[in-house]
């Protein structure tokens, strides 16, 4: 439950081309849902394998910019630090013109600028 709320608070408010847009949250018989962007060529995972092969370095680099942009944007230029804590393939997302969009803010946290987030730690994942 803390991670659903966080991620529902921190991903509402963000608003950048390169994010994952929340259209809304469900909680129904004790499942807790998030509704994003539709992104039409699913999650980066589904591509390490032979579809990657298929993509060109331009075509790779573009991805790999859109999410460099979204951590910008996210460390730096948003009203506090997001620091997202789980940045993998499965978690970014490509729209119909294969942009990389970072979407899965349930591990995020929230810190004020100059506010040092001692994020050398490792984070434990429940099973």
């Amino acid at each position: 439950m803390k991670e659903f709320i966080a991620e529902v608070v921190s991903i509402g408010r963000l608003q950048h081309r390169n994010l994952v847009k929340l259209l809304g949250y469900c909680r129904r018989k004790g499942e807790l849902l998030l509704a994003y962007d539709y992104m039409t060529n699913g999650s980066l995972d589904k591509y390490e394998d032979q579809v990657m092969a298929t993509l060109d370095w331009s075509q790779r680099f573009h991805i790999i910019k859109g999410i460099a942009c979204s951590l910008l944007y996210l460390h730096e230029e948003w009203e506090k630090v997001v620091i997202h804590r789980d940045i993998k393939a499965s978690n970014v997302l490509l729209d119909d013109e294969m942009n990389g969009r970072l979407g899965d803010f349930g591990l995020a946290r929230l810190y004020d600028h100059g506010f040092d987030p001692q994020t050398t730690h490792v984070v434990a994942l429940a099973p």
